[in-house]
């Protein structure tokens, strides 16, 4: 067995980067005090009986800086979408327009600058919590396959294979979290 155990670096890899893709979707989410049409997209409308994306409801555009409206396509559902937004916690105050919905995006003060900071903190900090669990998962398999018989030397390049792995997306991550509170302190 010793000489048969092969790591599947490829599975850890791509578990890792499905973190990273998830930090960069939150990421998206938060409003830096510039319209964005992905900040719309953790919003869910309970839309013919099941909680639908809003992008699936209506077109999302950005027509200006501070501004995102919504064409929603079916009249019915134009209250619905102004309820999912004011509840979604965005801190965004629609405005309707026939079945054009405006979202008129205000300034961000400091003080909700750093709460936004600190968020994206607790963002990264959920990806480099998933990153090490895969890590761990690695581990568990190398110290498996060390209990059946690998060699210490085995033992140890694949763990240092998986540990430069684990440190390769940590730094992606603290490089992501850099630019995104850059952004959001940005006035």
């Amino acid at each position: 067995m010793s000489d048969d155990f092969i790591l599947d670096t490829d599975d850890l890899q791509r578990r890792m980067d499905g973190a990273m893709a998830n930090l960069k979707t939150e990421f998206a989410s938060l409003r830096t005090g510039r319209a964005s049409a992905s900040m719309l997209e953790p919003v869910m409308v309970d839309a013919y009986g099941s909680m639908t994306p809003i992008n699936q409801v209506g077109t999302v555009n950005v027509p200006e800086p501070r501004m995102v409206t919504i064409n929603v396509w079916d009249k019915s559902l134009v209250g619905k979408v102004e309820k999912a937004i004011r509840e979604s916690g965005l801190g965004i105050n629609p405005q309707l327009n026939g079945t054009i919905i405006m979202l008129p995006i205000p300034e961000l003060n400091e003080e909700r600058r750093r709460e936004l900071g600190k968020v994206a903190g607790q963002y990264a900090e959920s990806a480099r919590v998933a990153i090490r669990n895969v890590r761990r998962d690695g581990m568990d398999q190398i110290k498996k396959a060390k209990a059946d018989g690998m060699s210490e030397d085995d033992q140890k390049l694949w763990e240092g294979e998986v540990q430069e792995l684990t440190d390769t997306m940590i730094k992606s991550v603290d490089q992501a979290l850099e630019v995104k509170q850059a952004e959001i302190m940005q006035v």
